[in-house]
């Protein structure tokens, strides 16, 4: 059985051989065919990995909860200005979700950080726990360490700052750990620096960020809700105010009671506000699989503690990246799979240049067909040849058609920066189609010339 095999096969290069810039040609369809193939599978994979990676960096599994909107005097101050998040919400999220890994709150802030004759107007101040690292996928440090419960507990004057927040603040080669750098009316003291993350997919650069306890940022730094509230507050009694400015003109004699905290004494000892309010409070779920049913159980968690009835609307909002994720995934997909239908169109028009060639070939040799059926050659072993002969030409074309796809996906991470992974997969489907365009558009002509008549063959000129 192999023996018969081996000679056909012997006989089918022979062939190919004697024409040598023909067989190139013809292959030439299968090489551009599954070329493209191959760079668009490596391309499009490489691009949702890169998308994955920019979503992972964000957060590990990460959901955001804010506020909705609030008014004062009929002026809406805009989405999360309102006050109906607490870090009491974040701590029954993380008691009674099931599915929440972590569950943080989270403040925020603006300042302009001094150190010594150096000074930095950082992109973001968040105020968390030291689980928001966890949460943000920032853990380990590239230096020091983060700050503890106990810190938040108390307030405490510490904070971790990211890469370009260090390299801004602090002169090349001094380490910013231990340092003091001074925000608005007080001194804070670095304890950590972040790892690099770089920019995120809306372009914004995540190094630059200070991070503290949250209580040091609500109770020692003012945030931006609680400022737009006492801007408020002070607008409504405006008018009163300047309706009962006679009174002003006769202050009250009486002294107070209690003496009044100077500006020092309320920033070294701040006072708890009546209701703690909070930016947003940031989960992560157990798994990405798990991050729909993390948001439903979280909406009627919170939907309990603020005791909304059935026909209120939420006072809260949920958002989670995966939903970018999933748009973007689903994008590169399309693309990609448009991609490879225009390459496939390719490789079935390579595949009727070779059904052409075969064709023509079969023609050629006619006389050596009747030939060989003359001396014994039976029909299959005729269907046998020309179909190997088939074969070759697209494996070969394949393997072309494999090696430019690499380097082709090669050289756009070379010179275009485009990240590109390696498929195994495509490479092994790439295998498969060339053998399927072997058999479909090489049976034809193999059938063909196997139906030759043998003395009319013999008499063909």
């Amino acid at each position: 059985m192999l023996r018969p095999l081996r000679n056909i096969l012997r006989t089918s290069l022979h062939s190919l051989r004697r024409n040598i810039g023909r067989s190139l040609l013809t292959c030439l369809g299968i090489i551009i065919g599954i070329a493209a193939v191959i760079a668009m599978v490596e391309v499009g994979q490489g691009a949702s990995q890169a998308v994955e990676r920019t979503i992972s960096a964000m957060g590990a599994n990460l959901i955001s909860i804010s506020s909705e909107s609030s008014s004062a005097g009929g002026v809406s101050a805009g989405a999360g200005t309102g006050v109906s998040i607490t870090p009491e919400d974040a701590d029954a999220i993380a008691r009674e979700c099931p599915s929440v890994r972590w569950s943080v709150p989270s403040v925020d802030g603006r300042a302009q950080l001094v150190y010594g004759n150096r000074n930095w107007g950082v992109q973001q101040i968040k105020g968390s726990t030291p689980d928001y690292l966890y949460v943000r996928n920032w853990m380990p440090l590239a230096e020091g360490e983060c700050f503890t419960d106990d810190d938040v507990r108390r307030a405490g004057l510490v904070c971790v700052i990211g890469q370009t927040t260090a390299r801004q603040l602090f002169p090349p080669g001094e380490s910013p750990l231990g340092k003091m750098i001074r925000m608005k009316n007080m001194d804070i003291r670095v304890i950590g620096v972040l790892s690099a993350k770089g920019a995120n997919m809306m372009g914004r650069d995540q190094d630059d960020v200070l991070i503290a306890p949250w209580t040091t940022i609500k109770y020692r730094l003012s945030g931006e809700n609680f400022a737009f509230q006492q801007s408020a507050a002070a607008g409504s009694t405006s008018a009163a105010q300047s309706i009962n400015a006679i009174n002003n003109l006769y202050p009250p004699r009486s002294a107070s009671l209690y003496p009044q905290q100077s500006a020092a004494q309320n920033a070294n000892s701040p006072r708890v506000i009546r209701f703690n309010h909070l930016d947003d409070i940031y989960v992560s779920a157990n798994t990405p699989e798990q991050i729909p049913t993390a948001m439903n159980e979280i909406t009627q968690v919170l939907r309990d503690r603020h005791r909304l009835r059935a026909n209120e609307a939420d006072d809260f909002s949920l958002r989670s990246p995966t939903e970018f994720l999933r748009t973007l995934t689903s994008t590169t997909e399309t693309i990609t799979n448009l991609l490879l239908v225009v390459a496939l169109i390719s490789l079935c028009v390579g595949g009727v240049g070779i059904m052409n060639i075969m064709l023509v070939s079969v023609t050629e040799r006619t006389k050596e067909i009747g030939l060989r059926m003359a001396v014994g050659a039976r029909a299959r072993d005729i269907l046998a040849q020309f179909l190997i002969e088939a074969l070759l030409l697209c494996l070969i074309g394949g393997v072309a058609g494999i090696v430019l796809g690499h380097f082709a996906s090669w050289m756009v991470t070379r010179f275009l920066a485009w990240p590109t992974i390696v498929s195994p997969a495509a490479v092994l489907a790439a295998f498969g189609v060339c053998v399927a365009v072997g058999l479909i558009f090489g049976y034809y002509p193999a059938w063909k010339a196997s139906r030759l008549d043998p003395i009319e063959a013999l008499r063909y000129e």
